[in-house]
């Protein structure tokens, strides 16, 4: 079977951008403009080249609620290697990807672990679209005020950590202290915290733990995996999940692949699994 090959003229366009994180400009930026004014106003169809892959982000197939994660990976299923070096195993047009996304949800979800080895912007920089908010996942306090997701550019930026712990922050990032149980935050308490403050379409971005964590927990509607070329042999892998006896008792779900450029991006439906989080989907 194909590759659909829809998404592929917009991956093109993203070779201009290069290394300097500069947003795209002319025709291919106007047209996604006009594309995620769609998507925000929920029209339907959503028109192409990237209809058929964000129309499942629009709307919320179980509650109100629409949670995707995003992992870019080697052919063998790495991160990052084994020193943690990560930039960038995917190309322009696997990075432009990841900016779309975060141009159209409310809230960009990352952990500690993350915030601390790569200090990231989380700001949409290769496309044309809001900043979303930023949240960190820091049940210990351990992210120090001058990381750049605390940066003051308008965007709203948020800590989710435990019950008690003390952060020194600026008054203008919101913290959300909540209970705990061995030594982590449940991911359905994450998401209902962050929807009972407006922020209903989330990306979890990374790392892999959190990734993993969200998944695992059932807390999941889409999974976009984008494979570069690459073969790293060694490294962190991109998730980390409780152990199986047999290959058969794997987690599998019905995807959708994508070329852009030289890579793939699997999107991958985890409704059927997906646990209710927000006001449940009733029938009319």
């Amino acid at each position: 079977m194909p590759l659909k090959n829809s998404y592929t003229p917009a991956a093109k366009t993203s070779r201009s951008a290069g290394e300097n994180h500069s947003p795209i400009d002319g025709d291919a930026s106007n047209l996604w403009a006009e594309f995620a004014q769609s998507f925000r106003n929920l029209v339907q169809p959503l028109p192409p080249p990237w209809g058929e892959l964000f129309e499942p982000l629009q709307t919320g197939a179980v509650d109100d609620l629409v949670v995707i994660a995003q992992i870019g990976q080697s052919l063998d299923g790495r991160i990052a290697t084994a020193s943690g070096h990560s930039k960038y195993i995917n190309g322009p047009a696997g990075l432009a990807h990841l900016h779309r996304l975060r141009s159209l949800v409310d809230a960009v979800v990352i952990g500690v672990g993350t915030a601390l080895a790569d200090d990231p912007l989380l700001t949409v920089r290769r496309v044309a679209g809001p900043h979303p908010a930023r949240v960190v996942l820091d049940p210990n306090g351990r992210l120090p005020a001058s990381a750049k997701v605390f940066t003051g550019d308008g965007a709203r930026r948020l800590l989710v950590t435990a019950e008690g712990t003390q952060c020194a922050l600026s008054p203008e990032v919101e913290v959300l202290a909540l209970p705990t149980a061995d030594r982590h935050i449940a991911p359905p308490a994450i998401l209902a915290a962050l929807a009972a403050r407006g922020l209903r379409r989330v990306l979890i971005e990374g790392g892999a733990d959190t990734v993993s964590r969200f998944l695992t927990a059932g807390c999941l509607d889409r999974l976009h995996v984008m494979v570069a070329p690459i073969i790293l042999g060694s490294g962190r892998a991109s998730f980390i999940l409780p152990p199986i006896e047999r290959a058969n008792q794997a987690l599998r779900m019905p995807i959708r692949a994508h070329q852009l450029d030289d890579e793939v991006l699997f999107d991958c439906d985890l409704s059927a699994q997906r646990v209710p989080i927000g006001h449940a989907k009733t029938s009319t």
